[in-house]
């Protein structure tokens, strides 16, 4: 009876090791801070595949990000964290510019996204 109940242990044990971990994994955080006329930090690099959270801030009036080649876009209000997940599933160089007129300096108002493999 010993053996028996052991036998069903092992099996048991052994099926559950073979199943991934049905967790989510915990996307990585990046702060961005965006004021007249350029974002903090102005470069990124992700990974192809892994989940990250860009967490934007203005200082000083509303702006925006879009970056179309990752289906992004979104207003980033003054006092205000705007959080946006994504998981890129495509990798190369892209540049996200501010979705919102801030100011004269608007269109230079740019970010560029590196997603690596």
């Amino acid at each position: 009876m010993k053996l028996g109940k052991l036998s069903i242990t092992l099996a048991a044990v052994s099926l559950l090791s073979a199943v991934p971990s049905a967790l989510p994994e915990t996307p990585q955080r990046i702060e961005i801070t965006a004021s007249k006329f350029a974002y903090s930090p102005n470069e990124i690099t992700l990974k192809k595949g892994q989940p990250v959270t860009l967490v934007f801030h203005s200082t000083d009036v509303t702006h925006g990000f879009k970056l179309p080649e990752l289906n992004v876009k979104s207003d980033i209000h003054k006092g205000k964290d705007t959080e946006i997940t994504i998981t890129p599933m495509q990798t190369g160089e892209f540049t996200g510019k501010c979705a919102h007129y801030c100011g004269k300096g608007h269109g230079s108002m740019t970010m560029i996204v590196r997603v690596v493999d």
